[in-house]
């Protein structure tokens, strides 16, 4: 099942608030919204990608527990990106300082912030040149990190802003570099 795309008219955008209440009032439908304002709604994920996001998320958690630097934020959270697109990666994570810096009410709705990390995890039926641009736009909203997962091809792609994508055929294992500075994810969990 692919991703469905609504167009709205002009006099039906939605506001901040009424996108937040349409989410709130349909929390089994994952929904994202483009720079354009037009509304995405997403499928829910088949058993082996949801079994290995759980297990992608849990590392990340107990390395930020001991490393304290940041909040690791799973695939429900949608964050409000500076272009005004409302995305929900798989996985982020925000320094520590710049979470802080959120006024409370901000952190309670779609976080108006852009994460320093994001982790896309593709499922069977995601297509390829899609993911590519929502990284895309990850960088070009202020992530300073994303990593692109495509277990069908045993594929990464790393985004990094100012540098070309790098491509990784099989990797065994990923560096935080010093965006998640001592994080290291094997990869024997998602192959």
């Amino acid at each position: 099942m692919e991703n469905l795309l609504v167009h709205l008219p002009p006099s039906t955008t939605l506001s901040e608030q009424q996108f937040f209440d349409l989410c709130q009032a349909n929390p089994d439908i994952k929904i994202e919204r483009n720079a354009r304002g037009e509304l995405i709604f997403m499928p829910p994920t088949g058993g082996e990608t949801g079994k290995r996001n759980a297990k992608l998320t849990s590392r990340f958690v107990v390395w930020n527990e001991d490393a304290g630097l940041g909040e690791v934020f799973d695939s429900s959270t949608g964050f409000k990106l500076p272009n005004g697109a409302n995305r929900s990666p798989d996985v982020a994570w925000i320094k520590k300082e710049r979470w802080e810096a959120l006024p409370p009410e901000a952190r309670e709705k779609f976080p108006p912030i852009a994460p320093d990390f994001v982790l896309e995890l593709m499922s069977p039926s995601d297509d390829l040149e899609i993911a590519q641009a929502k990284m895309q736009e990850y960088l070009d909203n202020g992530v300073r990190l994303g990593w692109l997962i495509n277990r069908q091809k045993r594929q990464v792609e790393m985004y990094r802003p100012d540098s070309p994508t790098q491509t990784l055929d099989a990797p065994e294992q990923l560096s935080g570099e010093d965006i998640l500075p001592g994080f290291t994810l094997s990869l024997n969990l998602v192959w």
